[in-house]
């Protein structure tokens, strides 16, 4: 059964899957996740730039990720009372802002600084708003669909960002390529014209205020337990985009000149660690669109549980084989098209019980819980790889959260928060 207040609100949303403001929001999440997925990329070159420990970009990148965690139920917050394009407005500046000023800084203090800025720009740019009026523009029909369609977009950035962030850097200087992508964030304003639809809210949804449902969702442990659940997804994806590409050209066994991958044009081990996000961004765009397709068939709580555990089977078993440029594939394709599954069933989750009105704040802050979990998967793997020279610790602490994950979604009470009983008041 369909919440009362998606069926009001999907009364005027149109019918169709694609729609100009699906198309929009996808090309946003695209250009917005390109450049957010490309970070990792970066790790050796500043390092190597400066001298500095690689806890000290860790620490940048990862501070970007608490920004952009806490600047998303900010950022729904704003486009809820203000309207959906002027968030994204002040996300698009405040990311080119900041990339600009992050190629400036010469001191590991002034970039993480900077990250602020970047942080708080994704979150203008991302998921939290722009899945809330995709979410809010679809059918109830077509609303799990549509999000997982606008997630592959995000991910189909991430095919394309890493590569592209290694190419540029083979010809400029890491400082100019951060100008290039600081001039590409602006673009995601010229796609504002399409998001001009809005599905309406029930009146029920109107007359509720924002502090009244956050506090009775605060209150409810099914939202909690989904707050909690996002953590580990945070972390491991976190982890994986600021670390991977370094830890394969570290850790990964060499590439033999008659191989496959080398006559694709991949010789280097650091080549292959870019490849290896592109690699996961392009399994992605399957596993999205597959998951958004079955949260409408199946109960969205068991698939969370079902791809939190396949998660933590994949780390456990990569991080015990031997790492060698066949394993750094299996590994990127498999964990790929789990990597963005989680994001419309979660946020579809978040809209079927609580409602469409204030999706994007209700969703934001469930993110902000997912970037917690990144911004210590970041931070921590930076840490314990300037103490021990690896990342083995930091990467079965991330098998350890997946697990918890998949069993803390078990008890969620996947019911319309207006369907349920309410308890009996007490007798005077």
């Amino acid at each position: 059964m369909s919440h009362p207040a998606t069926q009001a609100g999907s009364a005027t949303a149109t019918s169709r899957l694609i729609t100009p403001v699906l198309i929009g929001g996808s090309i946003i999440l695209l250009i917005n996740f390109a450049l957010r997925a490309s970070f990792g990329v970066f790790q050796i070159p500043v390092a190597e730039t400066f001298g500095w420990p690689r806890a000290d970009f860790s620490l940048a990148i990862a501070i970007q990720n608490l920004a952009w965690g806490i600047g998303q139920p900010l950022f729904g917050a704003l486009a809820e009372r203000w309207g959906d394009r002027w968030a994204i407005i002040l996300g698009a500046i405040l990311y080119s802002f900041g990339l600009v000023m992050t190629s400036l800084a010469t001191t590991p203090e002034a970039m993480q600084m900077w990250e602020v800025a970047v942080g708080f720009g994704i979150a203008g740019t991302g998921f939290g708003v722009i899945l809330a009026v995709v979410g809010r523009a679809s059918s109830d029909e077509n609303r799990s669909l549509a999000l997982g369609i606008a997630t592959a977009a995000g991910s189909a950035g991430q095919v394309v960002g890493a590569p592209l962030a290694e190419g540029l850097l083979a010809i400029m200087p890491w400082q100019q390529v951060f100008t290039v992508f600081a001039g590409l964030a602006l673009t995601t304003l010229l796609f504002l014209p399409l998001l001009k639809s809005r599905a309406p809210a029930s009146r029920a949804e109107l007359e509720e205020s924002m502090g009244r449902v956050l506090r009775r969702a605060f209150t409810d442990p099914s939202y909690l337990m989904i707050f909690a659940g996002f953590f580990s997804c945070g972390y491991q994806l976190g982890f994986i985009t600021a670390h991977f590409p370094a830890m394969v050209t570290e850790m990964c066994g060499p590439i033999a000149p008659d191989s496959m991958l080398a006559g694709l044009g991949i010789t280097s081990t650091s080549i292959l660690g870019a490849v290896a996000i592109s690699l996961i961004g392009t399994a992605n765009i399957v596993g999205s669109i597959l998951a958004g397709w079955l949260g409408k068939r199946y109960s969205r709580k068991y698939l969370l549980a079902g791809i939190y555990t396949l998660r933590t089977l994949i780390s456990a078993w990569f991080i015990l084989t031997p790492i060698t440029p066949l394993t750094v594939v299996i590994f990127s394709l498999s964990m790929g098209s789990l990597w963005l599954a989680t994001v419309p069933l979660t946020s579809g989750l978040v809209a079927y019980i609580y409602g469409l009105r204030y999706m994007g704040t209700l969703y934001g802050f469930v993110f902000l819980s997912h970037q917690l979990g990144s911004f210590l998967g970041v931070w921590l793997g930076g840490r314990l790889y300037d103490s021990y020279g690896d990342y083995t610790i930091v990467w079965w602490v991330g098998v350890g959260v997946g697990a918890f994950s998949a069993l803390i979604h078990l008890p969620v009470r996947e019911l319309p928060a207006v369907l349920r009983p309410t308890a009996p008041a007490n007798p005077a």
